[in-house]
């Protein structure tokens, strides 16, 4: 009896054994290392505001902390704290609640980085928000956190009126019209931020917000085309909201400095008519010369021809031989349309 109890004993302890060295010695893939996976932290949030809300934009990310491809990503999460204004500690901890889960696919489109959109209007006037997001793999490997994005809510101020441009001679200015807050405080001020961009998609901001209603840049190139907008900004304190983007408007400086007048004008007269000379002028965007000339009894000028910018002399074949003249040379310089310079000093000779 007992060697049977014995045997049964042993019996189980034998197939306790046999189950624990198969489960051990079981066919399973290699740990993945967690570098392979978790892709790269997102560094291009961005919001613009618009007359519905906010709007978040971000670029998928393509690889890995380690480098590698990434061939698909599951999703987004997407974090939002929300803060009242009068509640707000700047060096306390952002409140971030529950993410929001946002699809996602592919990186790639065809070749071309895919971006994500992201639409929100839940938003209340006097509060300040925060926005971040992290990128998850398809083997649910979190990203770390995306830049931080924060901005101030009031009820968007509208755009302003139609924008005027004057083009000048390298410089643009800038008018338009001021707008009133629906609602406002004695704390709360109206302020304008000039957008400015070469192709009319991407604008950049240029110079600081102010409460003017006009600006004048000065860094811009004669004959470059450029485009502009203003963006109304809502000033709480030291906080600002964005408000209305105008239409946009363009125009292209110009050119409107002459170059030096020609010196050094002398008159001979010669068998083939009289021959006038001058000094090569040193503009460098020279065009070309005119010649004026009027006879002594005459307070007006006739151009008698234009001559090509590598040339200093022209020849009067028509001048007649019992009448003195007085030449005068200007200079032309490559804007459309020309600069011209005032006229040199007079050159005669006498009969």
């Amino acid at each position: 009896m007992k060697n049977r109890c014995l045997a049964r004993v042993m019996g189980v302890f034998f197939l306790s054994a046999t189950i624990l060295l198969a489960g051990g010695c079981g066919f399973k893939n290699k740990p993945v290392p967690p570098e392979s996976v978790v892709p790269q932290a997102i560094d291009d949030l961005r919001y613009t505001v618009n007359d519905k809300g906010v709007q978040l934009t971000w670029s998928f990310p393509v690889k890995t902390i380690k480098g590698s491809v990434l061939e698909d990503i599951s999703s987004f999460q997407l974090f939002r704290a929300e803060i009242p204004l009068e509640d707000y500690c700047p060096n306390c901890p952002v409140p971030f609640i529950e993410p929001v889960t946002v699809n996602a696919g592919s990186p790639l489109d065809g070749q071309v980085r895919r971006k994500v959109t992201f639409d929100t209007n839940l938003l209340r006037s006097g509060h300040k928000y925060f926005f971040k997001v992290r990128s998850r793999s398809s083997w649910f490997a979190d990203s770390a956190d995306s830049n931080i994005i924060t901005l101030v809510w009031f009820d968007p101020a509208a755009a302003t009126g139609k924008v005027t441009v004057v083009p000048g001679d390298r410089q643009i200015s800038l008018t338009w019209q001021p707008v009133v807050l629906k609602t406002a405080s004695k704390d709360m001020a109206v302020k304008y931020q000039v957008l400015r961009s070469l192709d009319g998609k991407e604008f950049t901001k240029i110079g600081d917000p102010s409460a003017a209603t006009s600006y004048t840049d000065r860094q811009v190139n004669n004959g470059q085309k450029y485009f502009y907008s203003v963006q109304t900004l809502t000033e709480h304190k030291n906080e600002r909201a964005q408000g209305g983007v105008s239409k946009e408007v363009e125009t292209t400086p110009i050119d409107l400095t002459p170059p030096v007048s020609p010196i050094g004008v002398t008159a001979v007269r010669t068998d083939a008519g009289i021959k006038v000379f001058w000094d090569r002028s040193d503009a460098p965007d020279l065009s070309g010369y005119r010649v004026y000339r009027r006879a002594a009894d005459k307070d007006t000028y006739e151009m008698l021809g234009k001559v090509e910018p590598i040339y200093t002399l022209f020849v009067d074949s028509k001048a007649g031989e019992d009448i003195r003249y007085y030449y005068a040379i200007t200079a032309l310089d490559g804007a459309t349309p020309a600069n011209e310079s005032s006229k040199s000093k007079e050159a005669t000779i006498r009969n």
